[in-house]
């Protein structure tokens, strides 16, 4: 969306998910409190907006998505309600008693379209024109000081009532550019959701939380209607205050960040790092492409195997305040595509 600056892998992630934390990533990066955050915490607020037109000259494919995400101030209350979300979902080595536990709420939309938005019908060996308006819960538990599970519920819905369609041609409109003339034939709606569950480890290599160098790996599984897929890949930082999170949050699918956050791991009060990571994603599903699950729409033929690579900064200049800008690139997601996508994004976060 043009400038618009607002608006196998399955075994291998299997066994990261249930096995243990590797014995070194209890490193120098460890935050002075491993499994208490600080009592009196307000709620953290995230704005990510990811468009492919944000540094670069492109309209096109994934071509824009926003994150609005709360992380809610401080742990949940022993015996009150979201404490009792995670003990329901708390089988075997998923969230075993004794971590670090935090709640984030989030909502999003978004926006796919093929290459030449000119054409009216859209040429059908290219990606459908869709839209994913959303909202969810992210369950977080910090072990250890070093490990960290997330389990993410996600639900919306697909198709019209998404209002993608207003979203990308208003604010073209109001720039001057272009409208997208294939809307009408866009993937029909569909409620759906998918669910999440993923673990990083956060393992240090060089220097201490002062200023080093750590690597965190991660391994992951989604799974419904709306995507599904398994996902291992890692990210290597260097900076400061590294121990305050594991990475900066980003829109799925995508190499994980979260909206996880404990002030007691920056390093005087604030951090900055640079990173750069991969992932990899075993396909099943990704309505996207695949289309509607139970009535006929546009759809193209989905390469199984997708990986990204990314490179960016984050500067946390207090426990207040956050800014993060990465660039993407994602290799072919279908047949026919020609060339990978290169997508930016800018984050910023505060608390209230």
């Amino acid at each position: 969306m043009t400038a618009q600056w607002l608006g196998g892998a399955v075994l291998a992630a299997a066994a990261l998910l249930v096995g243990p934390a590797p014995a070194e990533a209890q490193v120098q990066t460890q935050p002075p409190s491993q499994t208490q955050a600080p009592a009196a915490e307000s709620d953290r607020t995230t704005i990510l907006e990811e468009n492919d037109s944000l540094y670069f000259n492109s309209d096109k494919h994934y071509t824009q998505g926003l994150r609005l995400s709360d992380l809610l101030g401080g742990p949940p209350a022993p015996g009150g309600f979201w404490n009792g979300v995670f003990d329901f979902f708390g089988i075997g080595p998923i969230f075993a008693p004794g971590g670090n536990r935090r709640v984030a709420l989030l909502a999003g939309q978004s926006i796919f379209t093929p290459k030449n938005l000119s054409l009216k019908p859209p040429d059908p060996r290219d990606r459908p024109y869709a839209g994913w308006l959303y909202g969810g819960v992210s369950l977080l538990q910090e072990n250890g000081g070093h490990e960290l599970e997330n389990f993410e519920l996600d639900f919306g819905m697909v198709g019209p009532g998404t209002l993608a369609k207003q979203a990308q041609n208003d604010f073209h409109q109001f720039i001057g550019a272009d409208q997208a003339r294939g809307w009408s034939s866009q993937i029909q709606h569909e409620f759906g959701g998918m669910l999440s569950y993923e673990r990083l480890w956060r393992v240090g290599l060089v220097g201490g939380n002062r200023f080093g160098v750590d690597v965190v790996p991660q391994a992951g599984v989604t799974a419904g209607n709306i995507f599904t897929y398994a996902d291992v890949g890692g990210m290597l930082r260097i900076g400061k205050g590294l121990a305050a999170d594991y990475g900066p949050v980003r829109v799925r699918p995508a190499l994980s960040g979260t909206d996880y956050f404990n002030p007691a791991g920056l390093d005087d009060g604030a951090g900055w790092y640079f990173f750069v990571g991969t992932q990899g994603r075993a396909v099943a599903r990704n309505i996207f492409l695949d289309g509607n699950s139970f009535r006929d729409s546009r759809s193209v033929p989905k390469k199984t195997l997708v990986g990204d690579v990314e490179a960016g900064v984050s500067v946390l200049w207090s426990k207040s305040l956050r800014l993060d800008f990465s660039v993407v690139q994602r290799s072919e997601e279908f047949e026919h595509q020609r060339a990978p996508d290169t997508v930016g994004t800018a984050a910023l976060t505060f608390n209230w």
